[in-house]
């Protein structure tokens, strides 16, 4: 099955959702429209086309660009998807989204309040490379802003933010990928901007690194070991005497 031809079957119903805008932009209400994996919103107004598999991003449509942008360079040397396709279907939403929004009157819906976590993609060694991963899930409307902080100054190198990934309730879900060099003088906080916040979110990381040992139970420490192999070595000896003793003993039997 080719991939259109999949995004075809996966593309099941049109989901138009009102909901209000906050901030300083003081917009009254936004207009979200989604079909299967195609979101057009009239905040922007802009839009997304994604092809999702397993609940990850597999390729998405620039559509500045006009151009498909996979997920992984390497899937574009199996398979092809032409851009147009995703710019016809945005163009269908954006349709279909004007109509319904009129025959709703805009009543606006509620905004949802994200959940934020953030974790390493491996195990923390200090001086080894990683990645910190910003989970933000149970996003809705589809609009957010996720920026990294480095010992609270903003952080932009090094960074890359998949689309919003849809889920079966309608909302979204977004994360956003920070390599770096753990180090035991940097922390780090995944900044979230929602509609559905009240204020930005700071979801604040930094490596465990174990306490050093003071210099007197460092000293304690050295002392028992010392003090245990010392016992061994005595101990040991004291066997080995014994066993020389019991066979000199056994070689030279008394006279019958």
């Amino acid at each position: 099955m080719t991939a259109s031809r999949a995004l075809v079957l996966g593309i099941l119903a049109l989901i138009t959702v009102l909901s209000p805008c906050g901030g300083e932009d003081d917009i009254k209400a936004d207009h979200v429209g989604t079909y299967g994996s195609v979101v057009y919103q009239s905040y922007g107004p802009n839009g997304q086309y994604t092809f999702e598999f397993d609940g990850d991003e597999k390729f998405y449509v620039d559509l500045d660009k006009k151009e498909t942008i996979w997920r992984i360079p390497e899937f574009a040397q199996l398979m092809s998807f032409d851009p147009q396709g995703g710019l016809q279907d945005i163009a269908t939403v954006k349709h279909n989204l004007d109509i319904l929004t009129k025959r709703s009157n805009s009543t606006p819906a509620t905004n949802e309040v994200p959940e934020v976590t953030v974790f390493p993609k491996s195990p923390v060694l200090l001086g080894q490379p990683n990645t910190l991963i910003c989970f933000v899930d149970n996003i809705f409307p589809p609009v957010v802003s996720i920026t990294w902080l480095r010992n609270s100054k903003s952080v932009t190198d090094s960074v890359y933010e998949t689309s919003f990934l849809s889920k079966s309730d309608h909302s979204f879900h977004k994360m956003s990928y920070l390599t770096f060099i753990p180090s035991d003088d940097d922390v780090y906080d995944c900044k979230v901007e929602h509609w559905g916040l009240e204020e930005p979110v700071l979801k604040h990381w930094e490596p465990e690194v174990p306490a050093p040992m003071s210099e007197l139970t460092e000293t304690v420490v050295c002392a028992l070991g010392l003090s245990v192999g010392i016992v061994g070595i005595v101990v040991g000896t004291i066997f080995i005497i014994q066993g020389l003793r019991s066979g000199g003993t056994s070689r030279h039997p008394g006279p019958l």
